[in-house]
């Protein structure tokens, strides 16, 4: 049997819309305040696709990043996964747009769907391909256009989203760094308290179902915060163990950015200090699938992750799914 190969992350790039959306502008819109929505959430701020932007071109601009980071041409790519809930179209895959603007010619390419958990599983799912010596570079990215689907009129759901992209190129690393361990896993049991109701075979769109708003997101946030901090504990307490570390030999803990109230009792859990922890949800809100690559790769570009770094990666969201990485970088 052939050895298996180590894997990581060789390249990184993101991207995020230049429209900033504030609370203070929220303000206008809903029956909120700044002061609600930061003791509540931590955000403060976020970014909003333009009209003529659509999760492709968001996708497609953090991918070349990714690539020049890589010292990559997209020739060299063998496979792209794009991780989103938002795709510009049912089909073709966004993925394929992407192959088809980057001229990445000889990659396989298709879409992941597991809301905010969806770039951990695009790794994972990379990772397999790569190490394995089916593929040897696949470009993974999370992004999503959540203001795409978000109802501006309900003040509970409208305060919490935002738009970006995030990829990284995974490939063959030096033996002893890379990829230790994943956990992944999913409750469809609690799919009924994240979703959106029409717009696929189910509920076909109509005008019944764009009049009672049901194409967008709906969310049953009290429900969805307590699963959020169980899952975040028990998902990182299982991939440590996977991969025979102990929590105090985390370098950076890098979790989903949905609410600071969920990540401050992630790192009550773990025992680890605020320099330890990447915390950008003031600045971009929750992005979904690009949450993590986003706060992956400004830790990088900040010198918050250095060479041999032990770097845990956590995403729940929408399914309910979760999804947890142990990476040497």
């Amino acid at each position: 049997m052939n050895k298996l190969r180590s894997v990581g992350i060789i390249g990184t790039g993101k991207y995020v819309p230049e429209k900033i959306l504030t609370n203070q502008d929220l303000e206008k819109i809903v029956d909120t305040s700044d002061e609600w929505i930061v003791s509540r959430t931590g955000i403060r701020e976020r970014h909003i696709a333009a009209p003529d932007e659509a999760t492709s071109d968001l996708a497609y601009k953090a991918a070349l990043n990714a690539l020049e980071s890589a010292g990559m041409s997209a020739e060299d790519l063998d496979l792209i996964i794009v991780a989103t809930i938002t795709p510009d179209m049912a089909f073709p895959s966004t993925a394929c747009l992407i192959q088809d603007r980057l001229g990445a010619k000889k990659a396989a390419a298709f879409d992941l769907s597991a809301a905010c958990s969806g770039f951990v599983y695009g790794l994972a799912t990379a990772t397999n391909f790569v190490q394995t010596g089916m593929y040897n570079n696949a470009l993974v990215i999370g992004a999503d256009c959540l203001s795409r689907i978000t109802d501006y009129t309900d003040r509970n759901t409208c305060v919490l989203f935002g738009d970006g992209a995030g990829a990284v190129i995974v490939g063959e690393v030096p033996e002893g760094r890379g990829f230790k361990a994943f956990d992944l896993g999913a409750e469809g049991a609690g799919g009924a308290h994240l979703y959106i109701e029409a717009g696929g075979s189910r509920l076909p769109a109509s005008v019944e179902t764009l009049e009672s708003k049901k194409h967008y997101i709906y969310m049953n946030g009290r429900e969805v915060f307590k699963f959020a901090v169980r899952v975040m504990g028990t998902a990182t307490e299982k991939v440590l163990s996977k991969a025979g570390v102990d929590k105090k030999d985390i370098d950076l803990f890098i979790p989903h950015q949905a609410n600071i109230r969920i990540i401050n009792s992630a790192m009550e859990r773990l025992e680890l200090p605020e320099d330890k922890v990447v915390i950008n949800v003031d600045r971009y809100a929750n992005t979904s699938a690009a949450s993590v690559p986003l706060a992956l790769v400004e830790a990088q570009e900040t010198g918050r992750i250095k060479e041999g770094d032990t770097v845990l990666m956590v995403g729940f969201g929408g399914g309910l799914t979760w999804g947890a990485s142990v990476l040497v970088w």
